[in-house]
């Protein structure tokens, strides 16, 4: 009888549940070489986010200014810039969960680590950029361009035209000094988390480019 309940209790020891299995396989899965599909949607949405970021933050905009009045300019930006971030955040919040789900946070080794944490701070600054930095920079833009547009400025093209005409209404109007102040020190925020975010998403890039099997 002793020896019967023993083995019973044996056997209620080894069982393994069907959560038990299930989290089993899924550890499994996550822990080896992710599927063909899942690597080319990493590496496309990893490429689309430094494509973009190098585009937007070196090309477009030095070619917009060159070419288009400051006011156009900066509505474009208004319109622009609140897109982009969105789909930063987007993309690099996917592949910071493609990462996550395939590097288990017990099994990462240190450099695994360092790009973990390298996509967790592209995803904070991207969506630091959407949801405050931007929204206040164009917010005191426009107010900016309304007073400028009163003194008849904002028609010219280029930022070193009739520069001596905006450093006076600076000096002459307490309102527009005010915003163009808060202005400058989002717009400072803005783009010093945007390129830490380049910076964090071209590490990772290099690091990935350097690990392909083949080209």
């Amino acid at each position: 009888m002793a020896l019967y309940g023993l083995k019973l209790c044996e056997a209620t020891h080894h069982e393994v549940g069907p959560f038990e299995t299930m989290n089993t396989k899924f550890r499994m899965a996550t822990e080896g070489d992710p599927a063909g599909m899942v690597k080319v949607l990493h590496l496309l949405l990893m490429a689309f986010s430094w494509g973009m970021q190098l585009w937007v933050s070196f090309i477009a905009g030095y070619v917009l200014l060159s070419k288009v009045t400051r006011h156009t300019f900066g509505l474009v930006q208004s319109k622009l810039f609140p897109m982009y971030f969105y789909c930063l955040l987007g993309s690099n919040t996917v592949s910071l969960a493609i990462y996550a789900v395939y590097h288990p946070r017990e099994l990462l080794n240190w450099h695994e680590t360092i790009q973990m944490a390298l996509f967790f701070v592209a995803v904070i600054v991207a969506g630091l950029n959407a949801q405050w930095f931007t929204p206040a920079v164009i917010e005191h833009l426009l107010v900016m361009m309304e007073i400028e547009q009163e003194h008849g400025l904002g028609g010219e093209i280029g930022f070193s035209t009739n520069r001596e005409r905006y450093i006076k209404l600076r000096e002459q109007d307490p309102k527009y000094k005010a915003h163009r102040n808060s202005f400058n020190r989002f717009h400072g925020i803005s783009t010093l988390s945007n390129l830490i975010g380049f910076a964090c998403t071209t590490i990772n890039l290099i690091y990935l480019a350097l690990h392909l099997a083949s080209i």
